[in-house]
Order: C-alpha cells, then sequence, then structure tokens
C-alpha cells in the first residue's frame, strides 16, 4: 500500500527533525538530520510511484513541498557537517 508508506515516510521526516533539537551532541544532530533525510528520498519516491499510478492522485503541490523540504534539510545537514568538522 502506497499510501500507507507514503504516510509512515512523510511523518518521520518531521519526528526525526523535531528530535534533532533535542540532539545530546552535535554528533547526534547530525545523525538525526541524516535520518530524515533518508526518509526524505523515501517519501520522494512513494510521491514518484503515486505520479506513475492511476489509483493515486498526483499531488503536485505536495511534491514541491517535499522538494522545498529537501533543500532545506540538504541546507542544515551540509552546514552541521562543516561546523562539527571546524570544531
Amino acid at each position: 500500500m502506497i499510501s500507507r508508506q507514503l504516510l509512515k515516510s512523510g511523518t518521520s521526516i518531521g519526528a526525526n527533525v523535531h528530535e534533532a533539537q533535542n540532539a545530546e551532541s552535535k554528533a547526534d544532530f547530525i545523525h538525526k538530520i541524516k535520518i530524515a533525510t533518508k526518509e526524505l528520498e523515501e517519501t520522494k519516491y512513494w510521491l514518484v510511484l503515486c505520479k506513475k499510478s492511476k489509483s493515486y492522485p498526483n499531488h503536485l503541490d505536495l511534491s514541491k513541498k517535499v522538494h522545498e523540504l529537501g533543500l532545506i534539510l540538504y541546507k542544515i545537514l551540509s552546514t552541521s557537517i562543516k561546523s562539527l568538522k571546524q570544531n
């Protein structure tokens, strides 16, 4: 069931970002953001399947927001890794 997988991966992004806000260390923060990024990629995959399926709607606005979230997560991740390497 694509919808169930999409729901699980999509909500996991926010849960991991929320957890990252209370990380115990910089390394823990980066780890949680990386997990959120992996969940984002999985969400993109399910959205592609929705787009190709006749059974599921192709929601362009949702796809756009997921893409924008991805850009934000990658920026946070790269900035955090740079900061961690400098310290």
